[in-house]
Order: structure tokens, then sequence, then C-alpha cells
């Protein structure tokens, strides 16, 4: 990765505001998931104009063109359409050559997959650049009487750029995983083929997202260390050996479960689902760049990204920082020079 970037809304959304016309309050939503604030789209954002935003910024921080990509992967549960991709849509928002574009859709877990993917991609030699984008929108697919949902999910963008290097940096393991028994557990049941929208459907509340949080919880906490401890054999590596641990931000009490079951401290930890809430996709790139932002991640550091979400499905990824970052204040323009950076 040689550059990062991410996007929010302006719109803030307290507990507070959520309690004015649902049953519940700041305190009940802080004492089971951490979370105090979140970010809505407004009228006229989508997920393709939050990803054109954040891969914009990826690129600038990369020193890269549009037309340096050689491919595009978008990570997403939460596209425009059904069809098309919302990844021919952001090819085109950022004024990128014809080239390969992809969506992924794995819930919570897909960046981290399509980080994978990029990097099977660059090391087979089949491109040289990608730009990879986490990107959800799940405020629209809300329903306001199920409040144990509705509480938890926000709207937000992160990106990185992805390059060939030559110095040994990049992912150095990782574990991909999916338990399809658990598909129900976190689901929308109408909208698609199964069960085409229809009035009646609506009227059920069928065409939003639902989710059983107990069995997600009891799922997430034990494939969080399950899968870190995976990568971690994979590498050679123990936590000892973690500089920052950067996780799926579903919530505090899942983070916090995971940290202790490795004795991580807490300022190995990356942690900014109180200001977010759960973004799915974009939760894990948007928590990188800010950690890249202030200078949390170091380089030479290594990083462990760990995600788990619908399908159900896990990831993590042990991913060595070069020795070389571009400066936070030096944000080069499209087109200009690369910066001597790899990451």
């Amino acid at each position: 990765m040689t550059g990062w970037g991410h996007y929010v809304p302006d719109r803030i959304v307290t507990n507070d505001e959520l309690a004015r016309y649902m049953d519940t309050s700041d305190d009940w939503i802080q004492s089971r998931s951490g979370i105090r604030e979140r970010r809505f789209a407004e009228e006229g954002e989508t997920t393709a104009t939050m990803s054109v935003e954040s891969g914009r910024r990826a690129l600038e921080r990369a020193g890269c063109s549009p037309d340096d990509v050689d491919l595009l992967l978008v990570a997403s549960s939460s596209p425009d359409y059904i069809t098309p991709p919302v990844s021919s849509q952001v090819q085109a928002g950022l004024g990128m050559p014809q080239v390969g574009a992809m969506q992924l859709t794995v819930g919570c877990t897909g960046f981290v997959y399509a980080l994978v993917t990029a990097e099977q991609f660059i090391r087979t030699g089949g491109c040289e650049t990608i730009l990879v984008v986490g990107t959800e929108l799940i405020s629209r697919w809300l329903s306001w009487e199920e409040r144990s949902t509705a509480v938890l999910f926000g709207d937000g963008s992160g990106a990185v750029v992805v390059e060939a290097a030559e110095e040994p940096c990049g992912i150095r393991g990782s574990v991909l995983g999916s338990d399809g028994d658990g598909a129900e557990h976190i689901i929308m049941p109408a909208g698609g083929v199964a069960k085409p929208t229809t009035h009646e459907r609506i009227e059920a509340g069928e065409n939003t997202l639902q989710m059983n949080g107990r069995e997600v919880f009891k799922f997430a906490t034990q494939v969080m260390g399950r899968s870190l401890g995976e990568a971690l054999q994979k590498t050679n590596l123990t936590t000892d050996d973690i500089d920052l641990f950067v996780p799926h931000q579903a919530n505090a009490r899942i983070i916090k479960y995971a940290a202790e079951a490795y004795d991580l401290p807490e300022e190995k930890v990356v942690m900014n689902v109180d200001r977010y809430g759960n973004t799915s996709a974009a939760s894990v790139p948007l928590a990188l760049s800010e950690a890249l932002d202030e200078g949390r991640a170091q380089p030479g550091d290594t990083l462990a990204l760990v995600a788990f979400g619908a399908g159900l499905t896990w990831a993590a990824a042990i991913v060595d920082l070069a020795e070389t970052l571009p400066a936070l204040d030096a944000v080069s323009a499209p087109g200009a020079s690369k910066t001597a950076v790899e990451l």
C-alpha cells in the first residue's frame, strides 16, 4: 500500500437524536456497543460518490494518477444498484482507464478480502498498481423499528493504493473463511431473486437489514481471536510482534474481548467505533487510514487487520509497513511524481 484516504459524511447522528424517535437512550447504546455517534449520508451522496472521494484521497497520497491504476476493487454490500456493479461507477467517477473494475460483496469482511485479492494480483505479476476501496451506505437499509440493529450502523468509505515493490513489505500472511450455515444471522431478506421486492415484503420490513445480535456476538468473539491466531501462525509471529491491531469496528466489547485474549494493550488497538459506528466494509480501511494520518502506524510497523461479517465470513491479514511513508502534510496532486513510499 502506497497511499490511503477516507471519507465520512458531514451529518453526525448522536445517540440522543436516535432516542427522539426510537425506544432507546445514549446509556443503552453505549453500554452495549460503545457507540456515541455515527455518520449518515446526505441526500445526493451514494456509495459511488463516497468511494470516489476516498479513492481520490488515497491516489493523491500515493502520488498516483488514475491512469496509473491497473485494477479497481470496491468492497461493498450496499451498492447503488443491484446492477451495474458500483465498481464501474467509481471507475468512471475517478476518470480511470478502461481496466478491470470489480465489486466484492463479502459484508463487513469485504475490505480485507479485497486487500488479499489485490496482493495476489500483484504477487503473480498480473498488476502493478491497484486501488482498493471499502464503502458502505447502510443507513438507507435500516428499520427504525429495530432498535437493536438500527443504532449500530453508519456510513463511510476508506481506500488504499497497493503497488508492486522491491522492498520486503505488504501482506506477510492471511486467513479467509466462511460458514454459510450462519447466513441467516445477518440478512436483508427481500430485494434479491429469492424474494423479489413486493408491496407485501416492504410492509413486512423484509427490505431492511436484519441481524440476530446474540448469534453474531457469539460468532464474533470466537472468530476474531481465532483468525488472528491462525494468521500469526502462518507468519511465525506472536502478538508481541504486532505494533497495531486494526479490527473491524462493530462493537467495542468485541474488540476489547479479542484484544484481551491476546494480551494486546490499549495503545496497540485502533478503535473509532464510538465516532462512526459499524461501517461494515468501510470499517477497517477507515480505521487504518485514521491510524496512519495520526501517526499511530509508523514506518516498519507490523499491523494485524481482522474482520468478520455477513456470510458468516471472517478474514485476517498480517501487514508489514515499509520503512518509508509519505509525509502527512505533503499530499501530492494526481499525476505528480511518486514519492518514495511503500506500505
